[in-house]
């Protein structure tokens, strides 16, 4: 098979570049190679690349000729960066899918959304885990963008029978993601000795998925999910702070690194989702997030200091001190 794989240079999405070349496949990569792309996610595997734009229908069908299928990967994806400028969001994540909708259409080919678990908004605390028939009730620019480009793609799958499948993944973890995010951010600032910025009080819960466990189920979905079917893909659940505890230990950082600043607006407490649908076309998480899959992960940014030093300065640091400056107070 040939696959596009938009947004492949990114943190999943190069998850998903290996995983496809190691099963034989035929990968082409189209990355906007924006801040959170790095071609050196991708280094050692075979694939043809494009530099482009999902917004831009030339460089959309450039890089999809010859394709079987498109993986969209694409994303402006961080929840901080979308309250301070949400309308890169709306052009990349709800414009930018239907570009590939457009492209999928056309071509007669499959089109796989990766979406998150975000859409479904805040899950109370004593609340069944959402099926993928709850509803949409996004709190965030960033969750509404990705709300829109998912209703882009049962939009035109209603209208014009298009191929196409969602997957709405939980918080994803693992090697090589851009230390803007929770864990990656604490675990890198652990090791500098750096403050550990937990948003109100951390009693926040999210699911932790490994990012290879993920691409599996995306390649399942791929291969073999129902045109229209959306599939719920989620992990172990766990509360913000004992997230940060496991942190402290697994780095050997101080426990006076921690510091509770102002929670950010419209923060959702919970996420949680049923994956039974995913289950039942076969798929079977391999990592653990206690049993190793986080110690693993630390262990990897441990390792691997001369790929994030360098990002943690430029315009990741002028971002760093927009976000957090005065919330610590320096």
């Amino acid at each position: 098979m040939r696959v596009l794989v938009t947004g492949g240079a990114g943190f999943i999405g190069s998850h998903f570049v290996r995983r496809l070349a190691a099963a034989g496949d035929e990968v082409v990569v189209l990355d906007k190679l924006t801040y959170a792309g790095n071609p050196a996610n991708l280094a050692g595997v075979e694939h043809e690349f494009h530099q482009g734009d999902i917004v831009d229908p030339e460089a959309v069908a450039a890089a999809a000729k010859g394709c079987d299928a498109i993986v969209n990967f694409a994303a402006e994806s961080h929840v901080d960066r979308s309250i301070i400028g949400p309308a890169e969001f709306i052009l990349t994540d709800v414009l930018g899918t239907q570009v590939l909708l457009e492209q999928a259409r056309h071509a007669g080919i499959r089109l796989v959304q990766v979406s998150t678990d975000e859409v479904y908004g805040d899950i109370p605390l004593d609340a069944s885990p959402c099926t993928e028939d709850a509803p949409l009730r996004p709190s965030s620019p960033y969750s509404a963008s990705k709300t829109g480009g998912d209703l882009q793609v049962l939009a035109y799958l209603r209208t014009y029978g298009v191929d196409a499948c969602i997957t709405r993944g939980a918080n994803n973890y693992g090697p090589r993601q851009y230390p803007e995010k929770f864990l990656p951010l604490f675990v890198t600032n652990a090791f500098e000795g750096l403050p550990l910025p937990v948003y109100g009080d951390g009693r926040q819960r999210r699911e932790w998925l490994h990012a290879e466990d993920y691409c599996s189920a995306i390649e399942l979905v791929l291969r073999d999910g129902s045109a229209g079917e959306v599939y719920n893909v989620g992990g172990q659940e766990r509360e913000n702070m004992e997230v940060v505890r496991r942190i402290l230990d697994l780095t050997g950082a101080s426990p006076d690194l921690v510091r509770h600043v102002e929670d950010r607006p419209g923060h959702d407490r919970r996420y949680s989702v049923d994956s039974s649908r995913v289950r039942a076309l076969g798929w079977t998480p391999v990592h653990s997030f206690d049993d190793g899959g986080l110690a693993e992960t630390v262990d990897w940014y441990r390792d691997n200091r001369d790929w994030w030093g360098p990002i943690k300065s430029g315009e990741y640091l002028a971002y760093y001190r927009q976000q957090y400056g005065a919330r610590l107070g320096a």
